[in-house]
Parts: structure tokens; sequence; C-alpha cells
């Protein structure tokens, strides 16, 4: 796992997650209205590249962040 948060612990982790889905989120959501709405209209299929962009640059930063979240704690050993 490469990035800046690579040194953090599962838990950190997914608190980050959680900090950046209820933050950066409705952040997104709000930037790519803004920018649909600057557009006279644009068509369908330039409306949908212009979310699908968004949201790839949106998510991008954050993969090392959201890899694994959903599994199980690694360090969490119950044997």
């Amino acid at each position: 796992m490469n990035g800046w948060f690579a040194n953090l612990s599962y838990r950190a982790r997914k608190r980050w997650a959680l900090v950046i889905l209820v933050i950066g989120l409705p952040a997104y959501i709000i930037v790519a209205v803004t920018v649909t709405s600057t557009l006279d209209r644009p068509s369908i299929w330039l409306e949908l590249a212009i979310y699908v962009g968004l949201g790839i640059l949106w998510a991008w930063p954050f993969r090392s962040i959201f890899r694994g979240i959903g599994q199980a704690d690694p360090d969490d050993r119950d044997d």
C-alpha cells in the first residue's frame, strides 16, 4: 500500500475513510453540480463524462485509505 496514509493503523484508516465520506462526498457533489450548472445543459454524454471524471479525481488520492476497509481488522487476532 502506498500513499501518505500507508503507515496508519487499520482503525485510523477506517476513521479517516468515514471523515472523507462524510465531508468529501458532499463537497464532491456540490462541485460536480456547480460545474455542470455553469454549462448550458450539456448533452447527457458530456454530463455523464463530467460526473465520472470528477468522481475519479475525487476518489483517486484516497484509494490507499479505502483499500481493505471492508475486511476484518488484520491486527485483531482472536485465536
